[in-house]
């Protein structure tokens, strides 16, 4: 079953249950998704690893504002965003740990051959592709740098 579909049949669960604050969240998260597939001149099929970038680029949303409002002084609405992140967290891939990541970005400069910055892009490129979503882009990034220095 697809990402997109799971979203759909959960969806409909919640809305037989009366969840108002789950149907809410999951309509926002589909709608973002159905937007993505219209975006441009012809709707397209979205592959379950782009519904998973697009559901990685919800919670990210999320968290940020989040900090926004915790910043702010406002403690309910950043425990609301972070409650929704914490759902839309639940269609993600479980996230790589720190050694992980590490022996990915290792084995990612080896197989480059990267040897100094100026190959950050590359490595960057090969990381993200063979990491998907489980691994944080800032994580990543600081790791490659801080590997490459």
């Amino acid at each position: 079953m697809s990402t997109l579909d799971q979203l759909t049949s959960d969806l409909t669960t919640a809305m037989k249950a009366r969840d108002t604050e789950r149907t809410g969240i999951l309509r926002q998260i589909i709608g973002a998704v159905r937007f993505e597939a219209k975006a441009g001149s012809v709707e397209k099929e979205l592959s379950d690893d782009e519904v998973l970038k697009i559901l990685a680029r919800e919670v990210k949303k999320r968290r940020d504002s989040a900090q926004i409002y915790t910043d702010a002084n406002a403690p309910e609405r950043a425990a609301t965003e972070t409650a929704e992140a914490d759902l839309i967290e639940t269609y993600l891939p479980a996230q790589l740990s720190d050694d992980e990541l590490q022996a990915l970005v290792t084995a990612v400069i080896a197989d480059v051959g990267a040897t100094s910055l100026r190959d950050m892009g590359a490595v960057m490129k090969e990381a993200t592709a063979r990491a998907g979503a489980s691994a944080d882009g800032k994580k990543l990034s600081t790791l490659v740098r801080a590997a490459l220095s």
